[in-house]
């Protein structure tokens, strides 16, 4: 049940501490508002428990009376919101005291606005990607509302849980979405929906009961075969060459898309010993990877120095945008003769895997390579292969052998003796 309160308070006036203010301050389950009455008074007169002018002169009894006109419009107005069944928050109620005409704040508007004030973040906290993808999250919830309701835009007071339910029903059916996909989207969408409770613009949270569940699923990556296909592969343009050789030196660095993208020669440090170390700031975690140079980066790196691109852009490889790479490297999978289709995440999970983890690699020293914050999210990166475990099951093998052996020479011992 909700719960109301008004009070009548002093506040001492600044710079001079023997006149007050006078406020109402509305309590709404909890919240507040404050709205001056523009009347003073000296501090003394105030009687704080009965939240009035002491006294029984003409000045205390008119400045009572106006007190008390305010008290009854304010629970007119409450009464008025109530008896109407609007949305009662401390903002509605202030607004109708005041004669306010409500705003009215739409679902696209929250959305655009929070849109356009991530895309200003761009580069001081938040990637152009994160930016693009609340923009398709818009364009969806959009396409929607039209397909549901035939309407462009809604007012945030009118979305419940059915519209929730409805909207997943539209990303899994309509827009095909799988599980995964449907889940960031209608995540991504509730976060426009705590903005709009955080400023009271919509009261119930629609969200309260629903539930949903990101699917862990296994991510393909390259075996030491495939990679080796990839890596021996000859092509006819320079184009799919430049591709592939982004996407090897990824597969031996570990590096994500919007980190080699960035990657400059200050990236790049010569330690103690004469090797080549990259350094770089990831993009995502903000966290720092130190990955070592294995020779077959090195030899790519060597490969582009001198490129065009690389030399007005100031960085180590020509890398294209995300979209185009995954479109050209759909093409080299095709050509390479792979059963499934390969994009530049693939190469971060095979270097987890195939390069680092199946050669003997500890995982801690995987993640410290990937820029992990922690171990378990690389974890999801690396998958042990059947032939590591055989590996280390031989090895098992050798030395419970071994020990088999010294308590039979033992054993026997004993007994000759």
């Amino acid at each position: 049940m909700q719960t109301y309160c008004l009070l009548l308070y002093a506040k001492k006036t600044k710079g001079n501490s023997e006149m007050s203010a006078i406020y109402l301050r509305i309590t709404i389950d909890g919240k507040r508002k404050e709205i001056s009455t523009g009347k003073t008074i000296k501090t003394t007169e105030w009687n704080s428990k009965a939240g009035k002018v002491f006294g029984n002169s003409s000045h205390a009894k008119s400045f009572n009376s106006f007190l008390e006109s305010l008290r009854a419009k304010m629970f007119e107005s409450y009464n008025y919101l109530l008896n109407n069944r609007k949305i009662i928050t401390c903002e509605c109620l202030k607004n109708r005291f005041l004669g306010i005409d409500e705003r009215k704040v739409t679902l696209v508007e929250a959305f655009q606005d929070h849109n356009n004030q991530i895309k200003e973040l761009i580069g001081r906290g938040f990637a152009h990607g994160t930016w693009e993808r609340y923009e398709t999250s818009l364009r969806h919830t959009q396409q929607f509302m039209m397909w549901k309701y035939n309407i462009s835009d809604i007012d945030v007071k009118e979305i419940n849980p059915a519209f929730i339910s409805d909207y997943e029903f539209f990303l899994r059916t309509v827009r095909n979405c799988a599980n995964n996909s449907a889940v960031k989207y209608i995540k991504n969408f509730q976060k426009i929906i705590n903005i709009c409770l955080d400023n009271e613009w919509i009261i119930k949270n629609p969200f309260a009961t629903y539930k949903s569940k990101i699917v862990i699923t296994d991510v393909r990556f390259l075996t030491e075969n495939e990679l080796e296909k990839i890596k021996n592969k000859v092509f006819s343009t320079d184009r799919l060459r430049t591709i592939r050789d982004i996407f090897l030196f990824c597969c031996f660095t570990g590096l994500a898309y919007s980190d080699v993208k960035k990657l400059a020669n200050e990236n790049i440090s010569i330690n103690a010993n004469g090797e080549k170390w990259i350094k770089i700031k990831r993009t995502k975690t903000k966290v720092e990877a130190s990955i070592p140079i294995l020779p077959i980066a090195n030899e790519i790196l060597e490969r582009y120095k001198a490129n065009v691109k690389c030399v007005n852009d100031e960085k180590v490889l020509p890398v294209l945008s995300n979209q185009k790479m995954n479109e050209y490297l759909k093409e080299i999978a095709t050509l390479c003769g792979l059963d499934f289709d390969i994009s530049f995440h693939t190469a971060r999970h095979t270097f987890a895997t195939t390069v680092t983890l199946n050669n003997g690699v500890p995982l801690e020293t995987v993640s410290k390579m990937l820029g992990h914050s922690n171990v378990q999210m690389t974890q999801h990166y690396a998958k042990i292969q059947d032939r590591k475990i055989g590996d280390d099951m031989n090895l098992l093998k050798k030395v419970l052998t071994k020990k088999s052996k010294i308590k039979e020479i033992k054993k026997t011992a004993v007994n000759y003796s």
